[in-house]
């Protein structure tokens, strides 16, 4: 497929699946509960890190979740007493349980006491020379981590340092970074550029971007991450990040592989 066909299809494509009705049934109708900044970044966190299985699932732990605190996380996780999160203890989704949501509230109680915005855990990182946001990602890795913490919850937060592809990680930035008329993504964080994002890479974006030619192989690694954003920046080099809906929507929901 020509550059030219391919860039068309896609763009039709994700002008297709960018559409508010794409929110009802994608985890992002979480963070679109809220309207506090706060309160969004933290729904955000919560829906993106447990993004894994059936999304109607990952919908309903994430709403259990929210109402465990309150129906106003930034509230909870600012004014909460410790002994408060015990009864946090009782969630679980696949192999996120209690032990890991408890160490999560304890850095965002300790990072909102003294930072405003979760934005600037990952853009404190950065530069605007910085090709993406890899810099950003291995800086909140280690900010994240720096208080005493479970061996187990590292699991929950990918880094680049490991090659991993950071798709939950990457998914939330595009939610916080990216900004248009269709109101899917919130676009509240203005210390990252929409050109710096790394799209978003699971096993079916992978598959479909390797059917079209715009990567050699399936692998769903950081490097392949990068390759494919770099690919998709010759279609927008402004908003790669937008054909996360065109490769989502075509692996997922049209099952094109």
């Amino acid at each position: 497929m020509k550059i030219e066909q391919l860039r068309d299809f896609l763009d039709a494509k994700a002008a297709q699946y960018d559409h508010p009705d794409f929110i009802k049934n994608d985890p992002i109708i979480i963070p679109h509960s809220f309207s506090k900044l706060q309160d969004i970044e933290i729904a955000g966190l919560f829906a993106a890190i447990l993004a894994w299985g059936n999304r109607t699932t990952i919908i309903n732990k994430c709403r259990e979740l929210m109402k465990m605190m309150d129906n106003s996380p930034y509230d909870y996780i600012r004014n909460h007493q410790p002994r408060e999160r015990m009864k946090l203890m009782s969630f679980v989704h696949r192999t996120f349980n209690g032990l890991d949501l408890l160490y999560f509230v304890e850095f965002l109680q300790h990072y909102y006491t003294n930072v405003t915005s979760l934005e600037f855990a990952f853009s404190s990182h950065m530069s605007e020379e910085d090709e993406n946001v890899e810099k950003g990602l291995l800086g909140f890795h280690k900010v994240f981590f720096a208080l005493e913490h479970p061996e187990r919850t590292r699991k929950h937060i990918s880094t680049p340092a490991r090659n991993s592809a950071c798709k939950r990680l990457n998914m939330y930035l595009r939610w916080m970074v990216r900004q248009d008329e269709n109101g899917v993504d919130f676009g509240l964080w203005n210390h990252i550029s929409p050109s710096q994002l790394v799209c978003p890479m699971d096993v079916h974006v992978s598959r479909v971007a390797t059917r079209l030619g715009i990567i050699s192989g399936p692998k769903a690694d950081w490097k392949t991450a990068v390759a494919l954003t770099h690919a998709l920046k010759k279609l927008d080099p402004d908003d790669p990040a937008k054909y996360d809906f065109a490769l989502f929507g075509l692996g997922v929901i049209e099952k094109y592989v």
